[in-house]
């Protein structure tokens, strides 16, 4: 359980929030999204890597989910994120 707490606080230091609904971590600045099941299953070099990956192009998210979200989960996500 350490290692979960551990990647939750590189991501809070790195300005992402965590939803408690969608049970998600949230970076509007840097439009990506993490799932709670990814930052379970990669380690702190991969996660690292993925916050340090370059942006998507400006209207759209960058999602980080073991299996890709649906075209409609992220229609839902973008819509609610902005």
């Amino acid at each position: 359980m350490r290692a979960v707490a551990s990647k939750a606080q590189i991501l809070k230091e790195a300005g992402y929030l965590y939803s408690f609904d969608r049970a998600i971590y949230v970076n509007r600045a840097a439009r990506k999204v993490f799932s709670v099941e990814f930052i379970g299953d990669h380690d702190e070099a991969e996660l690292e890597a993925a916050m340090r990956s370059p942006s998507p192009p400006p209207g759209e998210w960058q999602f980080f989910f073991n299996a890709a979200p649906s075209d409609s989960v992220k229609h839902d996500l973008s819509a609610v994120l902005g």
